[in-house]
């Protein structure tokens, strides 16, 4: 993917690619994963971005929702709609999104259809949080709970920083969190190697009560950007899982003391563990060095208690102490039994960390250098799924081999193997970053840097060696342009040029049209074939039927004529 691409045409023909089956489908959905987690941030892509998010959005409402069964399809599907519409969200941020009103009311349809099935994806914690982010995105895109402009502002607060006061655009703005806030400051501080760091970590832990049902989606794009931050700094890291100890802590002691809290209270907590345990297991796969990848999968603590079988404990000891939210702390924190109250959150929890545990796994295949790694993934992989009773959880392990192809995939029959080499992105390796960078431009900006380009910037045209060569001939050839003359109205165009959108309809719908005529040929081919051996095999029962009546007559009669038939005719002489 490089400068030469040019990225809506690439992800308009990919989209179309992806009506495909088979290794087609899945090699277009896992490029466009790729492209959507690796791209920059242009204004240039919205048109593109909104055709994928519609498609997305068809393609689940309209095809996957009348489906009994759950297809890997839909797990690429959910992964490559939440990309999407985390970068609207961005440009909604920048106010980008003002010009586009008609293709937001051409989403609205489908954002009904899929928040009336969102209950479909409850049994599968990672769907159902990409499909809640979808939603909670262009809730507040489309105005439908916060009356807000494109333009944002932060929640009004006396303390404010003066480095803040920028941030106050509008008085119809959105209000961001003063924790997103900090965590893109901190972000920041890393990347200039800031010595106010520490002053900036005491102040985002200080803003933990922060953590809201209201404000979840901000949440969730902190622990984002602080956990883009975290692979590159150890305190980034502890402020990460302290922030995560204390969320978790806060969520209990409230579902503890409220019996009577409803399903849906806390469907967004579950979320919010669901994409932290996702963030964790990639700072394991991609920090920038050991200590790092093993602190966010052991913990802080280097006794040997934390090297212990943490996994043997007997679930009918109490409730142990949430000491860290590494992943080995937390595989011991959910497994523990609680009240039934606590089980929405803990059972995703640990749905969702036997899910990333495969994954990575999966992703550390083949690396020698990190061989220690994943044999401790591996070892708590095994023990988690030796222990685990629940059938729904261990669900999760069908559903990560289904998503990254393993060569036995369990959506398909079990003669039939899946290639293991398509090179498929398990986990987003670079959307993070993106997001902080352009956020850090937006919070904090310079006199030179660019906040979000508004216009496509000129591509550099690189020469080639044998440029001199066609020069000459370049100079001789002449564009003429001409101006069509109609002699009379009738002849003139009655409808004007079709847009984006009406060129990439008539172009599915040319798809479409194509797919259905070579079925409906086939459908006829195989009639034809069912009805010339239906007729075969009547004229061979005739033949056996005739075959009984002659051999009775001759058992019978003692006669070979057939039926109706008079003997030859003997000529006499006389």
């Amino acid at each position: 993917m490089g400068r030469h691409v040019h990225l809506p045409d690439a992800w308009t023909q990919v989209v179309y690619l992806a009506q495909c089956r088979g290794e087609v489908q899945d090699e277009a959905l896992n490029m466009l994963y790729a492209s959507l987690d690796h791209a920059v941030f242009d204004c240039d892509h919205l048109p593109a971005l909104f055709f994928v998010a519609e498609s997305v959005l068809y393609r689940l409402c309209c095809d996957a929702f009348q489906k009994a069964y759950l297809y890997s399809v839909e797990i690429k599907l959910a992964k490559i709609g939440y990309l999407v519409f985390l970068r609207l969200f961005i440009y909604f941020l920048h106010g980008h999104l003002e010009n586009f009103k008609q293709h937001l009311l051409r989403l609205q349809p489908y954002l009904y259809a899929l928040s009336c099935s969102k209950e479909l994806y409850w049994m599968y914690p990672n769907i159902s949080s990409n499909v809640q982010c979808i939603l909670k995105i262009m809730e507040i895109i489309c105005k439908r709970e916060l009356p807000s402009e494109s333009i944002f502002r932060p929640v009004e607060d006396k303390n404010t920083d003066s480095a803040m006061e920028h941030l106050q655009l509008n008085e119809k703005g959105y209000e961001i969190s003063h924790l997103l806030w900090h965590c893109v400051s901190a972000w920041t501080c890393v990347q200039k190697n800031s010595p106010k760091l520490n002053k900036v970590l005491e102040h985002l832990i200080s803003r933990k009560t922060q953590l809201q049902k209201k404000s979840w989606l901000d949440l969730a794009l902190a622990l984002l950007v602080l956990g883009e931050a975290a692979r590159l700094n150890m305190a980034c890291l502890k402020a990460f899982m302290d922030l995560m100890r204390d969320f978790l802590l806060s969520i209990m002691s409230v579902q503890n003391q409220d019996k009577s809290c409803e399903v849906d209270d806390f469907s967004w907590a579950q979320n919010v563990v669901t994409i932290y345990i996702k963030i964790l297991a990639e700072i394991c796969l991609y920090a920038t060095n050991s200590v790092l990848r093993k602190t966010a999968l052991i913990g802080f603590c280097d006794c040997k208690s934390s090297q212990k079988d943490i996994l043997l404990v007997d679930k009918s000891q109490e409730e142990p102490e949430l000491r860290e939210t590494s992943i080995s702390g937390l595989l011991e924190y959910f497994s523990s039994e609680t009240s039934d109250c606590c089980d929405q959150v803990k059972w995703a929890g640990r749905y969702g960390l036997l899910y990333n545990l495969v994954k990575m796994s999966w992703e550390l295949r083949g690396d020698k250098e990190q061989d220690g790694l994943r044999n401790k993934i591996w070892q708590m992989l095994q023990k988690t799924k030796d222990r685990e009773k629940d059938g729904r959880i261990c669900n999760a392990v069908n559903i990560a081999q289904a998503e990254i192809n393993d060569p036995t995939d369990p959506f398909t029959s079990n003669s039939t193997k899946v290639s293991s080499n398509i090179g498929d992105e398990s986990f987003s390796k670079y959307i993070g970053w993106r997001i902080a960078s352009v956020l850090s431009k937006l919070f904090f900006p310079s006199v030179d840097a660019c906040v979000l380009p508004l216009k496509r910037p000129l591509m550099k045209r690189y020469q080639r060696r044998d440029v001199n060569k066609t020069q000459g001939s370049m100079k001789k050839r002449v564009l003429r342009f001409t101006v069509r003359e109609y002699s009379s109205v009738a002849e003139a165009p009655l409808f004007p040029y079709p847009d984006f959108f009406t060129r990439a309809d008539r172009e599915l719908a040319r798809i479409v049209d194509h797919h259905w005529q070579e079925e409906q040929k086939m459908r006829q081919e195989e009639d034809a074939i069912c009805e010339a051996e239906e007729r075969k095999d009547k004229e061979l029962q005739e033949q056996n039927r005739l075959r009984e009546i002659m051999k009775r007559r001759e058992e019978k009669l003692h006669k070979q004529t057939k039926p109706y038939e008079l003997p030859p005719r003997i000529k006499t002489f006389p």
